[in-house]
């Protein structure tokens, strides 16, 4: 397992939530008017869930479990592994749904739900990345 590799991507995860946290505006209203603002909370909130997929997809790879179908997949596979929750699966399924948008559809995204992901579901990465963490921990 190339833990150097995942501890750089878990590091990444770790900046584009402190990234969201710090630029993120106070309310949904400010966030609908500061375009600064939302290039970076989208770019970031897009960068910790594409590093979560990363790193998960490098786990199930080196476990030699089968290789998922989807981004979403990757997140069921860990957690059949026992690597995560099922609740933290579920979780970062949806924000697979949110990245998506976010870069496929830019135009059509819904601030409120922006703002809602960066203002109540950072942790959901963070616990990711601590999941991961105590998965190597349990592995060595």
């Amino acid at each position: 397992m190339d833990w150097e590799m995942i501890n750089q991507k878990l590091e990444s995860l770790r900046r584009s939530v402190a990234r969201v946290k710090e630029k993120c505006p106070d309310s949904l209203d400010a966030l609908k008017k500061d375009y600064d603002a939302q290039d970076i909370v989208t770019l970031n909130l897009s960068r910790a869930v594409q590093m979560c997929v990363d790193v998960g997809a490098h786990l199930l790879a080196e476990s030699k479990l089968a290789s998922p179908g989807t981004m979403g997949g990757t997140f069921e596979m860990l957690s059949e592994a026992g690597i995560i929750s099922p609740d933290l699966a579920g979780k970062l399924k949806k924000a697979v749904g949110f990245r998506n948008l976010a870069v496929h559809n830019y135009d059509a995204i819904n601030w409120a739900i922006v703002f809602a992901i960066a203002t109540t579901h950072l942790e959901d990465f963070l616990v990711f990345a601590k999941a991961v963490v105590d998965f190597r921990q349990a592995e060595c």
